[in-house]
């Protein structure tokens, strides 16, 4: 147990900041599952715009990293253009 008041304030802010990032990291796992399941390409499409905007938006704050987020939605985007 931390015996400071820093290090006990430190603990809290991890502790929230841990599960901001889990159901950050969750939500963007169900949408990219969501999208590799569409068969509509008019659908992927709209899901793609979406799951890149959500993406960008995590890079941003750095929770998933830039070239994590780069590779994502270079595949997705593959993925979207191969449906017919």
């Amino acid at each position: 147990m931390p015996q400071h008041k820093s290090a006990i304030k430190r603990v809290r802010q991890n502790e929230r900041r841990r599960l901001r990032n889990r159901f950050h990291r969750s939500r963007i796992r169900t949408m990219i599952k969501n999208l590799r399941e569409a068969t509509d390409k008019n659908e992927a499409a709209k899901r793609l715009n979406e799951v890149k905007s959500y993406l960008d938006r995590l890079a941003s704050k750095g929770i998933v990293h830039r070239n994590t987020v780069a590779n994502y939605k270079s595949k997705l985007e593959r993925h979207v253009v191969e449906l017919d």
